[in-house]
């Protein structure tokens, strides 16, 4: 009996840990500021695939010239996907659909990106995405910067 309670105990404390980390990595991500929702889509085919399959649900922080994208549910501290500005070349914009209302935050809009020949999808807020325009926009003189 007492041996169970112990190995109770040593769980609720694992897994009490394993959510404070879970935290803390998350506020060290927004610590720097400029981050914003942001789920992936990556190398996906030019037809839209309204399934919601693929999607990652992620925050996206501006760091210079990238985008640097972490998994949500991950406690890596290191992002998954770092997106150079001079590399994007947006090529649509739609509203979510079928399924992928589901999958994707209620206020959600789907931008279709290439980097570096890879075709991902962004869903991001409204808001986040007049942001992320306007980043993209506001590259150097002499940067290559294309936007639908």
């Amino acid at each position: 009996m007492v041996l169970a309670l112990w190995v109770c105990g040593l769980v609720v404390v694992a897994v009490a840990v394993g959510l404070f980390v879970f935290g803390l990595r998350r506020r060290l991500i927004q610590r720097s500021g400029g981050t914003f929702d942001c789920s992936l889509r990556w190398d996906v085919s030019e037809e839209p695939d309204p399934s919601g399959k693929g999607w990652v649900y992620g925050v996206a922080r501006y760091s210079g010239d990238r985008v640097d994208w972490f998994r949500v549910f991950s406690y890596a501290p290191r992002p998954r996907r770092a997106l150079e500005r001079a590399a994007i070349e947006v090529v649509d914009r739609r509203l979510p659909e079928g399924e992928e209302e589901l999958a994707l935050l209620s206020d959600a809009v789907v931008l279709g990106c290439l980097h570096r020949e890879t075709r991902l999808e962004l869903a991001m807020s409204e808001d986040a995405l007049t942001g992320f325009l306007a980043w993209l926009e506001a590259a150097p003189p002499g940067q290559r910067v294309n936007v639908a």
